[in-house]
């Protein structure tokens, strides 16, 4: 059981006009129970930013696991399950998922799919709650924001390997004319996706137009994701081949449903769009689920090789 340290209600009150950000701290000492004010609470802030990986515990609250935000509008239950219209969708709020109620100082949660929950809420700092499920033991850490000072971009280009993986495939639709001829020239769609051993890609040779049911994947292997040291806006992916080495590139995103590989070794860049967009609300047990994962990308030291 949770050993809760009650603090006064000038602390409470002074939680909910502030909006500076302050670490978690994660110690019984230091939090309070949301108290009656609880509904007064979770409506201070128009978004709450889901801290994966501050996330305490071995087990699962899955609408939380897969939410980028939430948030509490009325008795209305939003979420931001996908990064494609990332801070467009819903006006920033993202999607209607369930519905909420604060009965009896808990949080309960009916999600659409996901069903019934009763979650504890914990004051932890000034713009952060702990939401408690006793029943797995287990505890999320949300961020409140106003959505006229939360980083939308800053998010999305941290979580650029979920943005990847929303698209059932992605098809190269140009190749620069500039660059060296290679073998990634032949290699026409893509895909990525999470599996038992980490995040993996198939590609495909096959000619442009086919149906997403009828594409041969010819290739496979692990892909990663790296930041590059001064440029959030472009990230470095490689292609690791199964037994057949590895292919480096610049990621750069277009929009919603198109991104540029810079293949840095011949000087290429190749255009993709993304085809069969999946929107997330789904539980964990459907096929086309995603969650998300404790997880931090690496840096790479090096410059950006693209001119223009």
């Amino acid at each position: 059981m949770k050993t809760i340290k009650l603090l006064s209600i000038m602390f409470l009150m002074g939680a909910l006009v502030t909006s500076c950000y302050t670490e978690v701290i994660v110690e019984d000492d230091y939090i309070q129970e949301a108290g009656p004010n609880l509904r007064e609470l979770v409506h201070s802030y128009e978004l709450w930013y889901v801290d994966i990986n501050a996330t305490l515990g071995n087990g699962e609250v899955p609408f939380l696991q897969r939410a980028f935000t939430v948030s509490f509008r009325g008795g209305e239950l939003y979420a931001n399950n996908n990064l494609a219209g990332f801070g467009k969708t819903g006006n920033g709020y993202g999607i209607p998922v369930g519905f909420f109620n604060t009965a009896n100082g808990r949080l309960n949660i009916d999600h659409d799919v996901d069903g019934l929950w009763g979650l504890e809420v914990f004051v932890v700092s000034n713009n952060t709650i702990e939401l408690y499920d006793s029943q797995s033991d287990t505890s999320y850490f949300l961020k409140g924001y106003q959505r006229n000072n939360f980083n939308y971009d800053k998010v999305f280009y941290d979580n650029l390997q979920y943005f990847l993986q929303e698209y059932d495939l992605w098809e190269k639709v140009k190749t620069s004319s500039e660059g060296e001829i290679n073998e990634f020239d032949d290699e026409n769609y893509l895909q990525f996706f999470e599996d038992s051993k980490g995040s993996g890609f198939r590609s495909s040779l096959d000619p442009n137009g086919i149906a997403l049911n009828k594409i041969i994947w010819d290739y496979q292997g692990g892909y990663e994701v790296y930041n590059l040291a001064n440029n959030h806006l472009v990230k470095a992916v490689t292609l690791d081949y199964d037994f057949m080495g590895s292919d480096y590139f610049e990621l750069y995103v277009i929009n919603d449903s198109t991104v540029e590989l810079y293949h840095t070794g011949s000087g290429t860049v190749y255009t993709f769009k993304g085809r069969g967009f999946t929107t997330y609300l789904k539980s964990s047990a459907s096929p086309v689920s995603k969650k998300r994962v404790k997880t931090e990308n690496a840096t790479m030291n090096v410059s950006v090789k693209r001119k223009g």
